[in-house]
This record gives C-alpha cells, sequence and structure tokens, in this order.
C-alpha cells in the first residue's frame, strides 16, 4: 500500500505548505536527508495557542502534535518533489511542548506525532526522538515539531 492509500484510509488530506514566518526555508536537503524546519501546531488555519499543564490536556496536546504531523508531511512531500512514497525512512523528530514547569508529560503529547509517523509509513515511520517541554513556542503555539528524512 502507498503512503497514500494509508493517507486516504485515515481521511487525511495534506494541506498546502506553509510559507516561512521569519528569515528561515521550509527544508534543506543535503545528500538523502530532509531537514525540515519546526512547524507549529494549528487549529482552524490559526496558531493552536495553549500551555500543556495549565490551559491543556496531554490529550488535546497529542492531538496538536498529530496536526503538526500533518503539516509536516506536506512539506515533507514538497521537499519531495511532489512524490511522498520517495521517503525511505523517518530519521529523527524534535518536539517542542510548550508547558509549564510541572507538566512531564510532553513525550505523551508527542506521541500524537509518533503513532501517525508509524501508520502512514509504517517501518519506515519508526524514528529516534526527543520530547522537551518550553516555557513558550512562537505565537503561543502549543507544539512544534521538526523533523529529519532521508529520501530516495
Amino acid at each position: 500500500m502507498s503512503y497514500y492509500e494509508k493517507l486516504n484510509a485515515l481521511h487525511i488530506d495534506l494541506p498546502a505548505v506553509a510559507t516561512p514566518a521569519a528569515a528561515y526555508v521550509m527544508f534543506v536537503q543535503s545528500g538523502n536527508m530532509v531537514f525540515l524546519s519546526g512547524h507549529i501546531a494549528k487549529k482552524d488555519g490559526k496558531p493552536w495557542v495553549g500551555q500543556l499543564g495549565k490551559t491543556m490536556a496531554t490529550d488535546e496536546g497529542k492531538l496538536a502534535a498529530r496536526a503538526v504531523a500533518i503539516d509536516l508531511m506536506a512539506t515533507l512531500q514538497a521537499a519531495c518533489g511532489g512524490d511522498l512514497n520517495r521517503v525511505k525512512r523517518i530519521v529523527k523528530v524534535m518536539s517542542l511542548v510548550n508547558s509549564t514547569g510541572d507538566f512531564t508529560e510532553q513525550h505523551l503529547v508527542t506521541n500524537g506525532a509518533s503513532e501517525l509517523f508509524g501508520e502512514v509509513f509504517g517501518a519506515a515511520g519508526v524514528h529516534a526522538r526527543s520530547a522537551f517541554g518550553v516555557a513558550q513556542i512562537p505565537l503561543g503555539a502549543c507544539v512544534e515539531i521538526e523533523l529529519i528524512a532521508e529520501i530516495a
């Protein structure tokens, strides 16, 4: 089953690629590795604002991380020249979770992205990962995730 068939089975339509909000590009390719800039969580096209442990619970944060993963796949598709089937491996995910000092479930929030990558890419979606709690993310977003992938 192609990655697109898996996306269709999950009722996921990839959005248009976001434009950079500052002085950077959305991705850089070096050899067969693609490095995607951090993508913030969005809800209804606007930053998904919130702080885990204060205004948001883990389950909502997990949904936000899943939304980020969908945006990351759209950018990854662009980095692959429009063909997501060129993805050989999701190598690394780094997640920043806007959270209070006593919130300790950043890893569970990040599972929203990691689990979706596994559903779409199968064994090629299993990746190394870091998840951090941070005091703030641009525009007040609740989650920001960056990704490194290997492509054919």
